[in-house]
């Protein structure tokens, strides 16, 4: 998925050396905690290393990703089968993305083609109807949604977000949604996965790593990634205005006023060992301001490393191609 803030890349060499550097090589012993999961990738790469993941983000369709990607970690039969029939089944017509996202619903929104509305609705409705007849576990329910999350995402008529969807269809919006597994990875421990506020779960979890990945600035992911809590939650509203908004959290991260008093919170009432904080050079607290907070809770170091910016934004004028990422070490007294 081409998420704001993915730290895909980031995954394959400098995190999980950078942290192994301050708290061991050896992980296996340790519970690991993805606050602010976003899609989930953090998680997953610590997944098979550590004791534990504690895995939580605000966004409900995160939770639905991380639900699969991190808390399923046992096979799960017949998936392939059951993917297949919902593949097959037949459109509907007068489901909630198709009358409300698409062309020939409300001939306005363009989010998918006419196809791909029916058939996300198709889908979503089984889902949820096997779901409440006991057809399906709770783990296979989440299996499935978090595959046709993603699945929609890679047919959805936009660029890159959903802050608004593009005049005509693209190529990739062209194609037929076709439901595809969203693999995860096995082991033998169980995991947790929650869907609350940073700054509430924090005072009633423990562990040993803590990795914060707030919001840098101002962008709400609730309104950029709103049709995925939409398709996730699938609950009637009334879609407002020309991009079919729904009501959305909005975090203090994402506002100057604020970031800096909830960041503070967040270290005091942590109890964690090890707490790690990616952010950039261009996110709304300043790198001097981080290192004043962080270090009065105890010992404070600093890793960086240069990063591609998010594609979004690849053809804003006066933009840099790529920005500091900051790995923000604290070794908590």
């Amino acid at each position: 998925m081409n998420y704001i803030g993915s730290k895909l890349k980031l995954c394959q060499t400098f995190l999980p050396s950078t942290i192994k550097s301050v708290c061991g090589e050896d992980l296996s012993q340790k519970i690991f905690c993805d606050i602010f999961a976003g899609t989930g990738i953090v998680g997953k790469t610590f997944k098979t290393s550590v004791k534990k993941v504690i895995s939580n983000d605000v966004e409900y369709y995160s939770y639905v990703l991380n639900k699969n990607y991190i808390e399923n970690h046992r096979p799960l039969d017949n998936k392939n089968e059951l993917l297949d029939e919902l593949n097959s089944l037949p459109l509907i017509s007068d489901g909630f993305i198709y009358s409300n996202y698409c062309l020939g619903g409300n001939g306005e929104r363009q989010y998918f083609s006419d196809n791909n509305g029916k058939k996300i609705d198709t889908i979503r409705t089984a889902i949820e109807i096997w779901k409440t007849e006991g057809r399906i576990s709770n783990n296979m329910y989440y299996f499935l949604l978090c595959s046709l999350l993603e699945c929609a995402d890679k047919v959805a008529n936009t660029a890159s977000v959903y802050g608004a969807y593009l005049k005509n269809l693209k190529k990739s919006a062209q194609k037929e949604l076709v439901l595809e597994p969203a693999e995860y990875e096995l082991n033998e421990n169980e995991h947790q996965v929650f869907n609350k506020d940073a700054n509430e779960l924090i005072k009633e979890i423990e562990g040993d790593i803590l990795y914060l990945d707030p919001p840098y600035n101002a962008r709400q992911y609730g309104a950029n990634y709103h049709m995925l809590n939409t398709i996730a939650e699938y609950k009637p509203f009334v879609p407002s205005g020309k991009t079919g908004l729904r009501q959305y959290s909005r975090s203090k991260y994402c506002s100057a006023s604020f970031v800096k008093d909830e960041f503070d919170s967040l270290l005091k009432n942590a109890k964690f060992k090890y707490i790690f904080l990616s952010y950039n050079n261009e996110g709304l607290m300043p790198v001097d301001d981080i290192k004043a907070i962080m270090s009065k809770y105890g010992k404070y170091d600093l890793a960086q490393t240069n990063y591609q910016r998010f594609k979004a934004d690849s053809n804003r004028l006066n933009k840099a191609n790529s920005t500091v990422e900051y790995l923000h070490i604290l070794e908590k007294n």
